[in-house]
């Protein structure tokens, strides 16, 4: 996939010509103790994961603790939703399962 379309994997940070890109993050989160994930996506990844952890949002306030397990990087916002809307159907969550099979199966490593 072109750097210029949808999402990607990110390797690490994306300067192109010199100038800074700004994702959007679609995230994947586990509760140790239930395995059920939450998905969602944010502008700031850093600052999201602090709200998570500190019981500020709503949705999972009453699941932590939470691990940061998965996430992808997105040019613009659209494409981070429709990606987010995917990870949580039936089949987005056949993915993240198969895609995180090895972690599933033995998250201490």
């Amino acid at each position: 996939m072109s750097v210029n379309q949808g999402c990607f994997y990110p390797v690490g940070l994306l300067s192109l010509q010199k100038k800074v890109i700004q994702y959007y993050y679609v995230i994947v989160l586990i509760n140790e103790s239930d395995k059920l994930f939450y998905t969602g996506y944010t502008k700031n990844l850093v600052n999201r994961i602090s709200e998570h952890e500190a019981g500020k949002v709503k949705s999972t306030a009453n699941r932590r603790p939470l691990k940061l397990i998965y996430w992808e990087g997105c040019l613009n916002q659209q494409d981070a939703t429709r990606r987010e809307k995917y990870l949580k159907s039936g089949n987005g969550k056949i993915y993240l399962r198969n895609r995180l099979r090895l972690y599933l199966d033995n998250p201490t490593g």
